[in-house]
């Protein structure tokens, strides 16, 4: 459509959208939730909400010294670190905080009971890290919290604990140690910069760290850093760049076990000689990404994750003996993640789940080659039967490859019932990230309650795909995404089962840029869309960018101060072509958000109701990205569900 076509189309749409705007809701304040224009689901829809959305799931984090499973779950409002016994035992609470608990380790040391977490007190992407004992009524803070920090990892013996954090200068990532038990201030062991610099693991000795440099997607540089003299050696360097997604030393200390793409197209797992020439790939054999990997404590096995077309695989190797082992085959199309191995090696606890079950805590016996779940969540109060798998399947977009056009793949989700079905496009975030059929509540209720069929795409720029596939968004290619984003429109007013009439898009962060970009480009095709903390303006973006991610924006969007590109992402800028966008639009933003400015989201709604566009504006003033406490996590979700009702 041309920007003449839009403009009649959009006088010709001023009428509907006044009235539009005449009948919304009016701005409500409820706790910390802003409804403004944001009517109410009705009382039989939030029921039928609320039995999905009460569905849990539980994340293994680690062994206790004791051999007891440390695990994450919802039990009230938030995620909170329990205990387990055995499979299937009592979850025994340790935490019982307002905010979500999001990591956490128990101290290896056997005669300690300590352990420590992460948590985000104020909600705005500023984590704090957390000092616990076993029958302790509170938790100690150990970090300054005026500043972000992460990362928490145990030494080997368990008494000093590496973490970063930008405390020095609000802005520089640095590696800090403390002995968190003896009530010590933490010290300085890395000066780090804007470049995120993260603790990845201790050698059996405790003398040095390997610390992982991030600069963006696809460049990393990994280092062993002398504790005693500071010095630090640059592990397996070269000329080109590559990414990092994890490293571990080998348990003699002579080598370091890392994933890198170094000299091919996926993320491997590959060993490295720290002092010699050798060097090894081990997961040669799988043309796909390494994404995680442990090493147990006495050297003898090393697991790690491929993720094979977005399904997790385990995979299991006896160092010892150089042979890879196999692990009992899990249920296809899932997720396997949070590999950790227990104090004395013989077991491996993970999480794993699918589209159709919740994830939980599972545990692998070695020597049994048994897999026995630790935990079994509840998916709600609805049946389990009713619930969709997604099937993977591609849609042809614009350019070729191979002589044919280049193939996108997309998940897509499909009610029973009959055809044809409106249609939800669901877009990731990142845009260094992956759809990947994890389990989801909110889209069960989509697909089962609402009737909708939700597609989601990797557009060009996700990861899980190779290197190349990731670098095909950055900088002057953004354009080539939203072309993708044409041709899934295409693809699906194509497919007899969709209703081309009835499509909605939708999106989270970089998504919700997407879902903008869409209704400025295809809006004629859509019904409607949801952008949930979406940027609207690429060049205040960047200039909003806190230190430590400027480097891996400017690399993924372009250099804002370059005048050539600055005008390039003006032109790339939702913003920039508001007055084409005609169709009803939700907007949910967290005031917290420290990823994506709440002014994005404020600068669109007022443009478009400049213009008497039908806008709807959900804000939380206590969250950030995503919304974690229940009550705006429910209320989140009930205003997207009046929302696609609306649309029908």
């Amino acid at each position: 459509m041309t920007m003449t076509r839009n403009y009649w189309y959009v006088l010709a749409l001023a009428p509907l959208l006044s009235s539009l705007t005449a009948h919304a809701a009016p701005r409500v304040e409820r706790g910390s939730l802003i409804f403004d224009g944001v009517p109410e689901l009705d009382t039989a829809g939030s029921e039928a909400l609320d039995g999905f959305l009460n569905a849990r799931q539980a994340t293994p984090l680690g062994w206790s010294p004791k051999g007891q499973l440390l695990i994450e779950t919802r039990f009230g409002d938030t995620e909170q670190l329990h205990l387990v016994e055995q499979p299937a035992g009592e979850r025994r609470q340790l935490t019982f905080r307002g905010e979500a608990v999001l990591d956490a380790a128990f101290s290896p040391e056997p005669i300690r009971t300590g352990f420590v977490f992460q948590s985000d007190p104020a909600g705005d992407g500023h984590a704090q890290l957390y000092y616990q004992r076993l029958g302790e009524p509170r938790a100690k803070q150990i970090t300054d919290p005026k500043s972000a920090n992460g990362g928490a990892l145990w030494s080997s013996s368990g008494r000093e604990l590496a973490f970063f954090t930008t405390a020095r200068d609000g802005a520089s990532h640095d590696i800090d140690v403390v002995e968190p038990a003896d009530g010590a201030l933490p010290h300085l062991v890395l000066a780090g910069d804007t470049a995120r610099w993260t603790p990845l693991d201790w050698s059996p000795d405790d003398r040095k760290l390997l610390v992982l440099k991030t600069v963006s997607a696809g460049e990393g540089y990994l280092y062993v850093v002398d504790l005693g003299s500071g010095q630090r050696r640059e592990v397996d360097p070269g000329a080109a760049k590559v990414s990092i997604a994890g490293a571990r030393f080998s348990r003699d200390g002579q080598g370091v076990y890392l994933i890198s793409d170094r000299d091919g197209e996926f993320a491997a797992l590959r060993y490295v000689n720290l002092f010699t020439t050798e060097k090894a790939v081990l997961s040669a054999h799988i043309p796909w990404d390494v994404e995680e990997l442990a090493i147990s404590r006495d050297g003898h096995y090393l697991a790690y994750v491929s993720n094979e077309a977005g399904a997790g695989r385990l995979n299991l190797i006896d160092l010892r003996s150089h042979q890879d082992l196999t692990p009992p085959k899990l249920t296809a199309g899932g997720t396997v993640d949070h590999l950790r191995f227990d104090p004395e090696g013989k077991r491996l606890a993970f999480g794993f789940g699918s589209a159709v079950m919740p994830r939980d805590a599972y545990v692998l016996d070695i020597a049994a080659n048994r897999v026995e779940a630790w935990t079994h969540s509840e998916p709600g109060a609805v049946d389990p039967a009713k619930f969709v798998a997604p099937r993977l399947t591609q849609f042809p977009t614009f350019d070729r490859r191979d002589g044919r056009n280049r193939q996108i793949p997309v998940f897509v989700y499909e009610p029973v019932g009959n055809a044809p079905h409106a249609v939800l496009i669901v877009l990731h975030g990142g845009p260094e990230s992956q759809f990947r059929p994890a389990f989801d509540p909110w889209l069960q209720f989509v697909v089962n309650e609402l009737g909708f069929a939700v597609v989601a795409p990797n557009l060009r720029g996700s990861s899980g795909y190779g290197k190349a596939y990731l670098a095909l968004d950055n900088g002057p290619l953004r354009d080539d995404v939203i072309k993708d984003l044409g041709a899934l429109v295409v693809w699906i007013g194509l497919q007899s089962g969709f209703d081309a009439r009835h499509v909605v898009v939708s999106g989270d962060s970089y998504g919700g840029y997407l879902t903008l970009m869409a209704l400025v480009n295809y809006g004629d095709r859509l019904s409607g869309g949801i952008d949930v903390g979406g940027m609207s303006d690429l060049v205040a973006f960047l200039a909003e960018a806190e230190p430590p991610f400027l480097p891996a924006r400017r690399a993924e969007y372009g250099d804002e101060r370059d005048a050539d590109q600055r005008a390039f992402l003006r032109r790339m800028s939702p913003l920039s072509g508001a007055d084409r966008i005609a169709k009803p639009l939700l907007v949910v933003h967290g005031r917290r958000d420290t990823a994506v400015s709440i002014s994005q989201s404020e600068q669109i709604v007022n443009r478009l109701r400049g213009r008497g566009a039908a806008v709807g504006f959900l804000q939380s003033k206590d969250e950030g990205s995503p919304f974690d406490r229940r009550e705006e996590r429910d209320a989140y979700y009930r205003a997207l569900a009046q929302f696609l009702k609306s649309l029908r």
